[in-house]
């Protein structure tokens, strides 16, 4: 890999350092669910974010090869336990795609 082909796009770092947005979580949830990835609020969530939405808005040309690099993360979700419990009850009833939008529209 050249560096000329690296992409460091910080349109995903808001709200702030640590602070997850609505849009990190579901990208959290979602690679949780269908890839059963692990993904902190602070790097990795927010960098699935943007993959998820460059994904959707066809950033990517059709038939690219994209390498998402997991480069670890999952310590920082300990922080976080409060904030993603499943303890029964926010999902009683509810299907596992609930809340998800599609990641191809």
């Amino acid at each position: 890999m050249r560096e000329d082909e690296i992409v460091i796009n910080p349109d995903y770092a808001y709200p702030a350092y640590g602070v997850p947005s609505n849009e990190t979580n579901d990208a959290i949830r979602l690679a949780a669910r269908t890839e059963a990835m692990i993904t902190d609020p602070v790097y990795e969530g927010k960098s699935m974010q943007g993959l998820i939405d460059l994904t959707r808005k066809g950033f990517f040309p059709e038939g690219a090869r994209i390498l998402y690099a997991h480069l670890g993360g999952a310590p920082a979700i300990n922080g976080y336990s409060y904030y993603y419990k499943d303890d029964g009850v926010t999902r009683k009833g509810a299907s596992r795609d609930d809340a998800l939008p599609p990641l191809f529209p």
